[in-house]
């Protein structure tokens, strides 16, 4: 996750204030692989607020030893471009928490990437996560649990 800044608030306050809610509720803000590429990220970003991309996958161990972090049902999300400017905002519809093998061609094309199958969404997958292994001293292996989130995006509308 993020930091937020006053921007990503300004975007919050102004979605509470449309559906009439006091800003008192939380939001977590992430950027699509913004580390590995932040032009892809930006992309992803726009495939994201077009409605194109209404899924993504993290590995569960980025949300520590406790399942309280992974992401739940009506979580709200602040999605940034690469620059961490925000774009839109989503609010999880669904999570599911498998091994990364356990993707199926329903998921892939609800991440909305490339040529929309199974088998690019896994080489998209393991190019990212790989990334990230090497990053962060870790082995990627099929069996590794993998949280698949759909959303939708509610800001702006």
């Amino acid at each position: 996750m993020l930091p937020k800044s006053d921007a990503m608030q300004a975007m919050w306050t102004a979605y509470r204030r449309a559906l009439g809610v006091l800003p008192d509720a939380d939001y977590v803000v992430v950027a699509f692989c913004r580390a590995m590429d932040p032009q892809r990220a930006t992309f992803l970003a726009e495939l994201t607020a077009a409605g194109r991309k209404t899924a993504t996958a993290s590995l569960a161990r980025d949300y520590g030893d406790t399942s309280e972090a992974v992401p739940r049902v009506g979580d709200h999300v602040v999605l940034c471009d690469g620059d961490l400017k925000p774009v839109c905002i989503w609010r999880t519809t669904e999570v599911e928490v498998k091994p990364l093998a356990a993707a199926d061609a329903r998921f892939a094309r609800d991440e909305g990437e490339g040529d929309l199958s199974l088998a690019g969404w896994h080489d998209r997958q393991r190019q990212y996560f790989g990334f990230q292994a090497r990053e962060e001293s870790f082995v990627l292996t099929d069996d590794i649990l993998t949280v698949f989130e759909r959303f939708e995006v509610v800001w702006p509308r």
